[in-house]
């Protein structure tokens, strides 16, 4: 059978990422990179084995050969480019957040379903095997009626006043950065995991550092070069370094979730508890391979990433036996293992069941997020709006 061909826009810390996952599919190829120049892009192809090269994304649209289009750009651009790649008539993965409003993100969405190509959000942690052993579990009722989930998404990357990134630039990153960039994920994987949606939030948002001291040239995300020359200016942040949100859920149950970008010694901790009438669980992704599931009566327990224990909806997610422990590329690879083999099977977003998240999730986001953002301003209970019509 012949390889489903992609291309992909962005060669960040994401993009090589999306490459490396894909590759390990073996049924598609990436053929095409497009970057902000024809010497970076040819550059950048030539370090990752990628035999075309755009100095221009629009270029890339055009080939006819490219069936599949993933867009790694920096938040500002994804509305744009989103809507170019579907209009060309290609399949499209997008980076989150979708777009910078739910404005944006009702109109992507419209788009993609009245053009029929298939449309994915890389929000990756509801694609690890625990995750989909936990939503199983409380599908099936194991825990009981879900009363309380309660969790955080701590980071340390921004932690210092010289930590700069375009992220922190709200012309660019968006009105919001730690609820968009790491907050939405957050959200998503706990609705994915209760089958239950956010429907109001009361948010309060702090900028932790007010003024940053940005270096001269720009630095990458996760970076950890360190710099001699101490040629700072001075950078005014308008962006959320933290956010704590109590959160309703549509059928009574309540939470609430901390994020930060600037909690030391924390690098990518995502976690939740979810309190059921019955029994607990807790995750946290920095040990992905570890549920722990919490008991009255009895003592608790932990669940190791197991096929041999997962429930039958959930061993498809695992890839190796137990103790061979698999983590966020793992995830990642599975995103795009569940995504390929929905366009090889010529399956329809309109009529089929899907195993990831498309573009009526990254809508459901970015509602999310710009009701948090009211909420904050004006600081009460704001409800959800603008998805209902697309669900």
């Amino acid at each position: 059978m012949e390889k489903i061909k992609v291309g992909v826009i962005g060669n960040g810390f994401i993009g090589p990422t999306h490459i490396e996952a894909i590759r390990r599919l073996g049924f598609v190829e990436v053929i095409g990179l497009a970057a902000n120049g024809q010497e970076a892009a040819e550059k950048k192809a030539a370090e990752l084995g990628i035999a075309k090269a755009f100095g221009d994304y629009r270029d890339m649209l055009k080939d006819s050969e490219i069936q599949v289009v993933h867009n790694c750009t920096p938040n500002h651009l994804h509305f744009t480019i989103n809507k170019e790649i579907i209009l060309a008539g290609k399949h499209v993965v997008s980076e989150k957040p979708l777009a910078m409003s739910s404005q944006e993100s009702a109109e992507l969405l419209a788009l993609a379903k009245e053009n029929k190509v298939v449309h994915g959000v890389n929000f990756n942690y509801r694609q690890y095997p625990i995750m989909k052993q936990l939503a199983a579990m409380i599908k099936n009722g194991e825990l009981g009626k879900v009363n309380l989930v309660h969790g955080s998404y701590l980071q340390d990357w921004l932690l210092y006043e010289t930590d700069f990134n375009w992220r922190l630039a709200s012309d660019v990153g968006g009105k919001s950065r730690a609820i968009a960039d790491i907050g939405s994920h957050w959200c998503d994987t706990v609705q994915y995991v209760t089958g239950k949606r956010i429907t109001e939030v009361f948010a309060d948002l702090a900028t932790v550092i007010p003024v940053r001291k940005k270096q001269k040239h720009n630095g990458s995300t996760f970076g950890t070069e360190k710099e001699e020359n101490k040629n700072y200016e001075d950078v005014s942040i308008n962006t959320e370094d933290y956010a704590s949100v109590l959160v309703r859920f549509e059928d009574g149950a309540k939470g609430v979730f901390t994020v930060s970008q600037v909690s030391a010694g924390r690098k990518n901790r995502l976690s939740f508890e979810i309190n059921g009438s019955q029994h607990s669980a807790f995750w946290n992704q920095e040990e992905p391979e570890k549920l722990w599931i919490g008991h009255r009566e009895r003592p608790n327990e932990i669940l190791q990433a197991d096929p041999a224990l997962f429930l039958p909806e959930a061993k498809q997610a695992i890839h190796h036996p137990g103790g061979h422990n698999e983590g966020w590329p793992d995830a990642m690879k599975n995103m795009m293992l569940n995504y390929y083999s929905f366009i090889r099977e010529g399956k329809d977003l309109l009529n089929e069941q899907v195993n990831f998240a498309t573009f009526e999730d990254g809508h459901i986001s970015m509602c999310i997020t710009d009701a948090i953002l009211e909420s904050h301003e004006q600081q009460k209970w704001v409800k959800v709006q603008g998805r209902q019509e697309y669900l």
